[in-house]
């Protein structure tokens, strides 16, 4: 599977990817263009956490993580890197079953993180 292979590089190849697919998308985008500029640090940055086998920016404004791990514990460890720096972001977990049906880099991109508790919600900020 293409889509969860390989380490976490510098530059990552799928937070790049996920952002060329949404600002080349015409049309409904959620957020403006510099909103994805930022979104693709905060997204590399992720990429780099210890737990992250590989991470991609959602076209709601959220981060998807597939992650090395998939246990509570490691899980729980990652959401709360992620909220305490970024306070206001959402972080949205690809599980298992959902891997096999995420083909590609714009399958991913097109998903959405309504699902996933925003870490101003975890977090009690306001």
């Amino acid at each position: 599977m293409t889509l969860a292979t390989g380490a976490a590089r510098a530059d990552n190849e799928n937070c790049r990817k996920s952002r060329e697919f949404l600002l080349g998308t015409p049309g409904d985008l959620s957020l403006t263009p510099q909103a994805y500029n930022d979104l693709f640090k905060i997204c590399l940055a992720t990429a780099a956490m210890p737990n992250v086998k590989d991470a991609y920016i959602l076209r709601d404004g959220g981060i998807a993580v597939i992650p090395k791990q998939d246990s509570v514990s490691a899980t729980a460890a990652t959401l709360a890197q992620f909220c305490d720096a970024y306070p206001r972001g959402v972080l949205r977990f690809i599980t298992r079953k959902e891997q096999p049906s995420m083909r590609s880099v714009t399958d991913v991109a097109r998903m959405s993180s309504t699902s996933s508790t925003p870490c101003k919600k975890i977090k009690g900020v306001l």
